[in-house]
């Protein structure tokens, strides 16, 4: 996935509010493609695997209570420059610090619920979109 490949998940937060179709859009408008997509409902053990680099952090448990709440949607992207494109689209982590125009201005409730995860690295999201999608899955 190294390049042109960025992982992303819709948050609890964002698909219960009915903003994925929203979300999406704006991922293909901006010139990604969805290579693989799911919609799945983690469980607390299951969001403790995913967000174990920071079981340290004092948030940790809960994020882990947050992101087992309810729906997500995980999804792999590709472009040029992907993960780079794709941290720009979204916006800072903080709503309230994030461009006008980046989706988690426009659907992020707060710091805590942002909207959306974006991989940080080429390195993370393979290592992310991994995690949600078999190796075996042709994406």
């Amino acid at each position: 996935m190294a390049g042109n490949r960025t992982f992303t998940m819709i948050k609890p937060d964002a698909v219960k509010d009915g903003h994925t179709g929203s979300i999406l859009k704006m991922i293909e408008a901006a010139g990604f493609r969805i290579v693989a997509l799911k919609l799945t409902h983690l469980t607390s053990e299951r969001a403790g695997q995913f967000y174990e680099v920071h079981k340290e952090r004092p948030f940790y448990k809960d994020l882990c209570a947050y992101m087992s709440s309810g729906a997500i949607v995980a999804a792999i992207l590709e472009k040029e420059n992907a993960v780079a494109d794709f941290r720009k689209l979204i916006g800072a982590t903080n709503p309230a610090q994030a461009e006008e125009g980046t989706i988690r201005k426009l659907f992020a409730k707060s710091l805590e619920a942002n909207a959306v995860h974006g991989s940080d690295s080429d390195e993370n999201a393979e290592i992310e979109g991994n995690f949600y999608f078999a190796r075996t899955d042709k994406y």
